[in-house]
């Protein structure tokens, strides 16, 4: 460069043109702008009710509600005490039945009864319940309780209500389910040997009857996709997934 070239003035820039500033959003653009949000998990909806034949009966099966509350303290208090000794809810007392309910609202119990008679004069069959853990460690592990009324016992009922249930399981993600019972229950024993479970545990003296007198508890298990594979040899999983159209013993 010359010397001339360096005392001349230099020329004069032209404007550059403004480039639009990324500005924080007001509060008001804040409020609405959509939020990124993890996406939810939706539990499986309710199961319609359907009609079950057991051992001559038609029977209805669908879940349960808050207007079962008081029939099934009423199914409750007519069973025999020692039926109760495994249950974790006293649920001849009302306010252990609300608490029930609660739980099945949110969506840590689903329940089936089997219900007997038309809508004015129906009597509550039994019923069948999957417990799913709340912690996460053990999200995968479901508790299932089983009770039937006297006069409907031996009829296969708590065959078809487990079988049910083990679908619902299945639809949830519980890979493993267990059930609970006292040594002495020697009938429910052997049915749920027969769906394939097996003792994982016995807590000496763990339960008290109405007399004082401790129960042993046993503990059985049984993974869930054995217990679909089981099914499916025996060629009954449709069966289960549309109308549980038979008595399957026990």
């Amino acid at each position: 460069m010359s010397e001339s070239e360096a005392s001349l003035p230099p020329e004069p820039s032209q404007p550059a043109e403004p480039h639009p500033e990324k500005t924080e959003p007001t509060q008001t653009e804040q409020q609405t702008e959509p939020r990124q949000t993890e996406p939810r998990q939706t539990e499986p909806r309710q199961t319609e009710p359907r009609r079950i034949a057991v051992e001559g009966l038609e029977l209805e099966l669908r879940e349960m509600t808050a207007a079962d509350r008081d029939r099934m303290v009423e199914f409750a208090r007519s069973l025999p005490w020692h039926d109760l000794l495994f249950l974790r809810r006293e649920i001849t007392e009302p306010r252990a039945v609300d608490a029930w309910i609660r739980d099945i609202d949110n969506g840590h119990v689903v329940t089936l009864l089997a219900l007997d008679g038309d809508e004015a004069g129906t009597a509550l069959a039994g019923y069948a319940t999957l417990h799913r853990n709340e912690l996460r460690w053990s999200a995968h592990v479901g508790e299932l309780r089983v009770l039937i009324a006297p006069p409907y016992r031996g009829r296969g009922l708590g065959r078809a209500l487990t079988q049910q249930i083990f679908r619902l399981a299945l639809e949830r993600g519980v890979e493993k389910m267990m059930a609970r019972m006292t040594v002495d229950q020697k009938g429910a024993i052997a049915t749920f040997e027969g769906l394939g479970f097996k003792p994982e545990a016995v807590m000496r003296d763990h339960v008290k009857d109405a007399e004082g007198n401790p129960h042993d508890l046993v503990v059985m298990a049984l993974s869930v996709a054995d217990f679909h594979r089981t099914l499916d040899a025996y060629g009954v999983t449709e069966a289960i997934g549309g109308s549980i159209g038979g008595q399957i013993g026990g």
